[in-house]
């Protein structure tokens, strides 16, 4: 657990396992989180498409149930701020960093790189020697701020994810052998 500093105040900031109760709460804070990001990157009816397809609470509580995919909730006070998922893929020695999201209003303070250091030490415990992530070639800040916390790009796809809709992506990896 760390804090963060307002005014006289500290507030306790806590990444946390994400409870069946938190899906919900999880769906709304993508919601927001989208749409103050996505819209000049793939535009309202893939990111409609992208919600439905990922973060319906009912999706999200059976992924919960699952145990190869771990759901990390950021904490800023009492206020989710943030989350992450990630899972063991095909790929032996490998965990995927599925989804990392921070509200806007929380960006900048460290709590990413929290959250890919949580990430990191669930795929050091669970023998893998890289996180490798998926981000949209587009999303510029997103891949300036995994490139600072130690990702490179690997590869380059465009995958067919239905709807009419595509992911024009960088797979971007980082080793987590030996972090701290």
């Amino acid at each position: 657990m760390t804090s963060e500093k307002r005014g006289d105040a500290e507030i306790p900031v806590r990444i946390l396992p994400l409870e069946a109760a938190d899906a919900g709460p999880l769906a709304a804070l993508a919601r927001e989180i989208w749409y103050a990001h996505y819209p000049g990157i793939v535009g309202p009816a893939q990111i409609e498409y992208m919600l439905a397809q990922r973060y319906a609470p009912r999706l999200i509580r059976a992924e919960l149930g699952r145990g190869d995919v771990w759901w990390d909730k950021l904490l800023v006070g009492d206020e989710m701020a943030g989350f992450a998922s990630y899972f063991l893929g095909g790929v032996p020695g490998e965990m995927k960093l599925d989804k990392l999201y921070v509200h806007p209003r929380h960006q900048r303070h460290g709590y990413g790189g929290m959250m890919v250091a949580r990430a990191c030490e669930v795929a050091r415990g669970q023998g893998c020697s890289r996180l490798a992530l998926a981000v949209n070639k587009n999303n510029r800040s997103a891949i300036a701020a995994y490139l600072k916390h130690g990702f490179r790009v690997a590869d380059a796809v465009v995958k067919n994810i239905g709807g009419g809709f595509v992911m024009d992506d960088y797979i971007m990896e980082k080793p987590v052998v030996g972090d701290p």
